[in-house]
């Protein structure tokens, strides 16, 4: 495929985690930056964290430094984002999506269709 899946949403409670996975195309998947992006009702879309094609290199925003992981498994073609410690102002829509750099902010080639992260008080 060539629009990225997303899966692994859903209600949590404050403190708890998710596993978010993203399943990509493996046409020349490895060559792809992944990046996780969010979107709240009324906020800006915000680039959470990314990670370079041979999984050597990442970013990650201040709001989610240290509670948040992106990985990949270029064999799976499949990109992961585990979120710890989730607070209700992490309740957003989450996208995944494969951009070819050379900066994490540049844009984008293919994204999912998000998945609900909802984070209760």
């Amino acid at each position: 495929q060539v629009q990225p899946v997303e899966s692994g949403g859903g209600l949590v409670q404050a403190g708890g985690s998710l596993r978010l996975s993203c399943a990509a195309s493996g046409r020349t998947f490895s060559a792809y930056v992944m990046g996780w992006f969010r979107q709240a009702p009324g906020k800006e879309r915000e680039l959470l964290a990314a990670i370079n094609g041979g999984g050597t290199s990442t970013y990650y925003a201040g709001s989610v430094e240290g509670r948040f992981t992106i990985s990949r498994d270029n064999a799976k073609n499949t990109a992961l984002l585990q979120m710890n410690s989730l607070k209700p102002e992490d309740t957003a829509v989450y996208y995944c999506a494969q951009g070819r750099g050379p900066r994490w902010n540049s844009p984008y080639d293919y994204w999912g269709q998000g998945t609900q992260v909802t984070v209760s008080s």
